[in-house]
């Protein structure tokens, strides 16, 4: 954290508690925010500080028992970030780094209130999503807001912003049908179609593995999109991008390996995979 010399020691400290967030709780992000430039480094965890904060909420060990005081938890933190954006002092050590950096690399911070809807949709005990527009738009808050947010701390010129988040919606999916048997456990069917009763019996029947295979055709399709960002953004974020892109590609790769058996077999892949799959994303196109 070179670049935060000149910055107070409490920000600076709530900087390295974000990093510390990220490197715990989402390994993969982290080996890829280590791609990026140095200077752009502790505002990616600050970001993902906020949005860990939110989940937290949402799916934390001590989250509040009834879906009403969870929104009203996710509207309490949303405020206090927008309290702390106006000049207030903020509350909470993440929301204090993020408020710093905002500015700093011209975070469209607003688009927030995008995400924090779509984090409103994982409040209920029992989330389905009922069909593909639903899903879009589900994606559109969370994974796609994540992507143009991401876009000035890539240096991605405008043409790279749309792009960028559909990158980030490529990834979302990606976690989706990797997770759907977790997901099940919470009460959870984020990909339309899935039939619950297959779910509940832990059965990968024809109709099942050819749903998911769907969505994975549709995940590579965005992957394959992205591919085009490369040269909307610096040399020096292509590493980070390209690691990223790497990891997520095994999954789909690991989901295609168990014959789309999401629920029957496990989808990651192993560690020693995902480091390969780093290494190899790490290397010059």
């Amino acid at each position: 954290m070179d670049d935060l010399k000149d910055t107070d020691p409490a920000t600076v400290a709530a900087y390295r508690r974000c990093r510390r967030l990220q490197r715990r709780h989402d390994p993969t992000f982290f080996v890829a925010t280590a791609r990026l430039p140095r200077r752009r480094q502790p505002a990616v965890h600050a970001l993902y500080g906020f949005l860990r904060g939110a989940d937290e909420i949402v799916d934390g060990r001590h989250r509040a028992a009834h879906p009403d005081q969870r929104r009203a938890e996710l509207d309490g933190w949303q405020r206090a970030l927008e309290h702390g954006l106006t000049g207030d002092r903020p509350p909470h050590p993440v929301l204090a780094a993020l408020v710093h950096a905002g500015p700093r690399h011209a975070l469209p911070l607003h688009l927030l209130g995008r995400y924090m809807e779509s984090m409103r949709v994982d409040c209920d005990d029992h989330v389905r999503i009922g069909d593909a527009a639903a899903l879009d738009r589900y994606m559109d808050g969370s994974a796609a807001t994540v992507g143009r947010l991401m876009a000035p701390l890539l240096d991605a010129g405008p043409d790279a912003v749309e792009p960028l988040a559909q990158l980030g919606v490529a990834f979302q999916l990606t976690n989706f049908i990797r997770d759907v048997r977790e997901d099940w456990l919470l009460d959870r069917v984020y990909l339309p179609g899935l039939d619950e009763e297959t779910l509940r019996l832990a059965v990968a029947t024809p109709s099942l593995r050819e749903r998911v295979a769907t969505e994975v055709h549709r995940a590579r399709s965005l992957f394959a999109q992205a591919a085009a960002i490369e040269a909307e953004v610096p040399r020096r974020v292509r590493p980070g991008i390209r690691v990223a892109c790497s990891v997520y590609g095994r999954v789909l790769d690991r989901v295609e390996a168990i014959d789309f058996d999401v629920i029957g077999h496990r989808a990651t892949p192993r560690p020693l995979c995902l480091a390969r799959a780093a290494l190899a994303g790490a290397r010059p196109a």
